[in-house]
C-alpha cells in the first residue's frame, strides 16, 4: 500500500490486521511487526513482536501521519491470530463453580443492601442504582458503569471492605 494511509479508512485497514507487515514511517524508518489494530481516529499502527520466551511481547506504535507505505509480509496462522487476541487480555481468573459464584453474588447483594444501595439481580448479574453492573466473579475489578464518579466509589468502598476482611476471599465484601 503507498501513501495516504490516513485516508483509506478502517475497512480497508482491517484488510492488514493480522497480518505480518512492514511499515515505513519517514526516510530512513522502518518497522517490522505483526499488525494488533488500527486506531480509528489517528489511523496509527499498533505492531506487535512476540519474543522467545512465551507471554514475552513489545510493542510499537506508529503514527498514522507518518505512515508512507504499508506491505504485508505474511498471513497469520491460527496459532499467532490466536496469541495476538489474547496477549493483551487480562489473566483469566480461576474457574469458579455456580455455588461459590451464588454464595459471591449473594455476599455483595447483602453487603451493597447494607449499606442502603439499590440493588437487583440480572441474571448472573447484580445491578446497582440502575446504572452500575458487577459481573461474575463480583469483585471491584468486575464492576462496569458509563458513569466514572459512581464506579470509582463503589469500587473503592468494595475494596476497602474486603481490606476489613482479610480472611474473606477477594470479592466476597459480605
Amino acid at each position: 500500500m503507498q501513501c495516504g494511509w490516513p485516508l483509506l479508512g478502517p475497512l480497508q485497514w482491517m484488510r492488514y490486521v493480522n497480518k505480518q507487515v512492514k511499515v515505513k514511517a519517514g526516510k530512513d524508518e522502518e518497522r517490522r511487526g505483526w499488525l494488533l489494530t488500527v486506531d480509528p481516529v489517528s489511523a496509527s499502527l499498533v505492531l506487535v513482536n512476540f519474543g522467545e520466551e512465551e507471554g514475552r511481547a513489545s510493542v510499537q506504535v506508529v503514527m498514522g501521519h507518518a505512515v508512507e507505505e504499508v506491505e504485508v509480509l505474511q498471513e497469520a496462522d491460527e496459532e499467532t491470530t490466536q496469541r495476538l487476541q489474547t496477549s493483551f487480555l487480562p489473566p483469566q481468573t480461576r474457574s469458579l463453580d455456580p455455588a461459590e459464584l451464588r454464595r459471591r453474588r449473594g455476599g455483595v447483594r447483602r453487603w451493597l443492601e447494607k449499606n442502603r444501595f439499590p440493588v437487583e439481580e440480572e441474571g448472573d448479574e447484580l445491578k446497582v442504582a440502575g446504572v452500575l453492573t458487577i459481573a461474575a466473579p463480583y469483585g471491584p475489578d468486575d464492576c462496569y458503569s458509563s458513569n466514572q464518579i459512581i464506579l470509582d466509589r463503589i469500587q473503592k468502598l468494595m475494596r476497602n471492605q474486603v481490606q476489613l476482611q482479610p480472611d474473606h476471599p477477594e470479592t466476597d465484601p459480605a
